[in-house]
């Protein structure tokens, strides 16, 4: 899976709140996520596709209903990859700044 197609994904402010609906409460039926949506049920389908195509959404058979579930791998991924690279660099200052603080009292 390619991350271009997990950006693509997360681009959409609807597709972003279901992932924060799953993250609140992980394994709903798509009735469960449609309520209080001002989206249609098709509309609340056609995003989760786009969302298990992207394997940030997955989904389980469970009797006669569909469960999803939120996969944070590949969210995880992008984290590790494009985010934790330029935190990395400001928490290196931080602790540099510490500890010539910490020098400067003693």
């Amino acid at each position: 899976m390619s991350m271009d197609t997990v950006f693509r994904a997360l681009a959409d402010a609807s597709r972003r709140q279901l992932l924060d609906r799953l993250h609140n409460k992980n394994g709903q039926t798509l009735g469960e996520l449609c309520e209080g949506l001002a989206m249609s049920r098709q509309a609340v389908t056609k995003h989760l596709a786009i969302l298990e195509k992207a394997n940030v959404v997955v989904s389980k058979r469970q009797g006669r209903e569909k469960m999803h579930f939120i996969n944070p791998v590949p969210i995880n991924d992008i984290a590790e990859r494009w985010i934790g690279k330029f935190e990395r660099g400001r928490l290196a200052a931080l602790a540099d700044l510490k500890r010539k603080l910490e020098r400067e009292e003693k």
